[in-house]
């Protein structure tokens, strides 16, 4: 009877089993700002369950913060990948989506039973929706490069803190009654259709690639008194930042159409593509040169 398990001797010949190269350091680290990220996130989902929701609300102020420098140290580490590009965005639903859904509806929404949930599930949802498109407009090719300065809808950072808004008033002393539920509803469900909405707004990822050298100490000064406002009033500076991130949502609508109109006229002014003329005319033309 023939040996069931014959030992096995590898040829000599046979190419050695491919080794994985390391991955360099530069690779890594953004993905680990965005994992950090992702822990404040969960972290506040938790503090939520609790009854902690001023820190929870700290939490997501952190994750907001690490997520906007993630991208830029990849970008100056020269560590951008696939890979960070996809964890971002599944980050980004998990700090900005579930995270401020579940916190409001802890806070206020239960009080409205399953209509708070839906709504609840109405923002996360349109969250997912919004990074989907976000990640689908990346690969378009035809895209104008001033494009970049403006987000197709409400971006999910500013989204997240910006839905908040009602627990930032309530921590400075607004009282929690009975008509609250139903205004941070209809609220949510508003900043919720900005999410997903067509809605150009700013993007900020252009603004200051190149500063004046005479007001580096200005922006010194100004970066100084508001960090300086934001640790010492923490709840007063994120009001003030919140309205006045919707105060400037229709300033950027404008600005967008404005530079939209200018493309098109220039567009309308270009001469047109040789392909488009009188096929008769070269004719005509060699005629007249002869």
């Amino acid at each position: 009877m023939d040996d069931l398990f014959p030992p096995f001797a590898p040829d000599a010949n046979e190419p050695r089993p491919r080794r994985f190269k390391p991955v360099p350091f530069r690779m890594i680290a953004p993905n680990m700002i965005t994992l950090m990220a992702l822990c404040l996130g969960l972290t506040s989902i938790r503090l939520a369950f609790e009854g902690k929701f001023e820190p929870a609300v700290i939490a997501i102020v952190a994750a907001a913060f690490l997520d906007g420098i993630d991208g830029r140290v990849a970008r100056m580490l020269k560590g951008t990948s696939r890979f960070g590009a996809e964890l971002d965005s599944l980050a980004d639903f998990v700090n900005f989506g579930c995270a401020p859904a579940l916190i409001l509806y802890g806070f206020a929404l239960k009080e409205l039973r399953s209509v708070g949930w839906i709504v609840a599930l109405i923002f996360a949802i349109a969250m997912a929706l919004r990074l989907a498109r976000f990640n689908a407009m990346l690969d378009d090719p035809n895209r104008p490069a001033w494009k970049k300065d403006f987000f197709v809808g409400m971006p999910a950072p500013a989204g997240a803190l910006t839905v908040l808004l009602p627990l930032y008033l309530h921590f400075l002393g607004l009282p929690l009654e009975r008509w609250a539920a139903p205004v941070v509803l209809g609220y949510m469900l508003c900043i919720a259709l900005l999410v997903v909405s067509t809605v150009p707004t700013f993007s900020g990822k252009t603004v200051g690639k190149r500063v004046p050298r005479e007001a580096v100490l200005p922006i010194f000064l100004v970066g100084v008194a508001g960090f300086g406002l934001l640790i010492s009033f923490p709840f007063e500076a994120m009001v003030a930042l919140s309205l006045g991130y919707l105060v400037t949502l229709p300033i950027g609508a404008a600005q967008y159409r404005r530079r939209a109109r200018a493309e098109a006229r220039a567009a309308a002014s270009l001469p047109a593509p040789d392909d488009d003329r009188d096929p008769g005319s070269s004719e005509r033309d060699r005629a007249v040169d002869s």
